[in-house]
């Protein structure tokens, strides 16, 4: 599992327990951090006998997540960022799915949008596996996507160009031509919250998806 960090201390503390109460054997859990001035680091350092993480400034979180799957060798791989949280046994189920279902290159459950406090927004949408309908709507939930290492030879890292969509853009890269498999369980809860990315500046979000669309569709 990779987490890429800035300035989430507030939040951080609950997405490192979530994936560290998973009690999943061998788990190899990196934090990528964007040095942080928020107390970031000082949470870090209490959990550094269970995690490993690195603190230095980078060009944003497509370039944090590749730095930490470049720094990672597990066979199957979770991104989840730092604001964001497991639900308890969403890896035990992801590990045994893939290992149900060796063809699946990708495997992704349900999720909650989620409050500040931890408390149930809503439903994150989400649909059956359906390529030529992820091009009309992306109806994966990020942190509740899971995918095998391999799948790194054959498509590459994340667009470290693109700063709101890399997550929609790698999964339509993938979707072309690797199998993806739903699993119809809650894995994560998604934060959605005034200050967060997605909706603080949701015109630079639509205006970035657009030309990517436009530029790969």
């Amino acid at each position: 599992v990779v987490t890429p960090s800035y300035n989430q201390g507030q939040f951080i503390e609950r997405t490192i327990s979530s994936v560290l109460d998973q009690n999943v054997p061998s788990l190899e859990y990196m934090v990528i951090d964007g040095a942080s001035t928020d107390g970031t680091v000082d949470i870090l350092k209490n959990y550094e006998a269970r995690l490993r993480w690195i603190s230095e400034k980078d060009n944003g979180q497509a370039e944090a997540v590749n730095k930490g799957l470049r720094s990672t060798g597990g066979d199957i791989i979770g991104w989840l960022n730092s604001d964001d949280i497991y639900y308890p046994g969403a890896l035990s189920a992801v590990i045994s799915l893939f290992e149900e279902c060796p063809q699946a290159d990708v495997v992704y459950g349900d999720a909650y949008h989620i409050d500040e406090r931890d408390r149930i927004i809503e439903d994150y949408y989400t649909e059956d596996w359906n390529f030529e309908r992820l091009k009309e709507v992306c109806f994966l939930c990020q942190p509740a996507v899971f995918f095998r290492r391999r799948i790194l030879e054959r498509f590459g890292f994340l667009d470290a160009g693109l700063k709101y969509c890399m997550d929609y853009e790698y999964w339509l890269r993938l979707g072309a031509d690797a199998p993806f498999v739903r699993m119809k369980k809650k894995l994560a809860g998604s934060r959605m919250y005034r200050e967060n990315k997605t909706l603080g500046q949701r015109i630079a979000v639509h205006r970035e998806i657009n030309h990517m669309l436009l530029n790969r569709l």
